[in-house]
């Protein structure tokens, strides 16, 4: 007889692997519980609806590799001692636990396609679940890349980081793509090429000079004050 807590997992297993492949939104709870050969009591009883079940979807893979991110980080800021932290060091600690977790030797398969599916999937729900495991992590972030770049107003750090992280979702969501227009190049992206170029891309990307009416509106501000 199987345990209640196989059937929890169980259940979660399907429900990702769902997820990832038909989308949140598409995805019914009795394609899950067929999935995962339970009973809708068993869903009810340790989900209790859709919304908790996509909530510990997200909190089992999205959790630990946001854990491992900020601990990567706390060793950056910690080791700058008072000086701009160094940015290389913030963008492989943003990107190096994701993109470990998607094409890393451990990866699980769906993990790629569920960071692409909160990405793309339309309706705000979703992104509104997302953003409750994220908006730590984003806010710490966002004030270390200010640390590490103190003349690049505010507006454009906003905009190039929206921009990347655009570029990272795309990668996790697409990255068969990549493999067909390399005509054979790339297989399958590995987690130390991936992490090559976008922290090459992204690196470009903000210490780009600035844009001349962002520069000007923080003169004014800074004139203002």
């Amino acid at each position: 007889m199987q345990s209640e807590a196989t059937t929890h997992d169980r259940i979660l297993d399907a429900a990702e692997a769902l997820f990832a492949e038909q989308g949140f939104e598409s995805t019914s709870i009795r394609a899950i519980t067929a999935a995962a050969g339970a009973n809708l009591a068993a869903v009810n009883y340790h989900f209790q609806s859709k919304e908790t079940l996509i909530h510990a979807v997200l909190a089992r893979r999205l959790d630990p590799v946001n854990d491992t991110r900020l601990s990567m980080l706390d060793a950056i800021l910690a080791q700058s001692d008072g000086a701009p932290p160094d940015l290389d060091g913030i963008l492989h600690a943003f990107a190096r636990p994701i993109f470990e977790a998607a094409f890393g030797l451990e990866a699980n398969p769906a993990f790629a396609r569920l960071a692409g599916r909160i990405s793309s999937e339309p309706g705000d729900s979703l992104r509104k679940l997302a953003f409750e495991h994220i908006r730590p992590v984003a806010h710490r972030f966002f004030r270390a890349f200010a640390l590490a770049l103190p003349d690049l107003p505010p507006v454009d750090l906003i905009w190039r980081i929206h921009l990347s992280i655009g570029a990272m979702f795309h990668l996790l969501a697409a990255s068969d793509f990549i493999c067909e227009i390399s005509n054979g190049i790339f297989q399958t992206p590995d987690v130390e090429t991936a992490l090559l170029q976008w922290v090459t891309h992204t690196r470009a990307a903000l210490l780009a000079p600035a844009a001349k009416s962002n520069l000007q509106q923080q003169s004014q501000l800074k004139a203002a004050g």
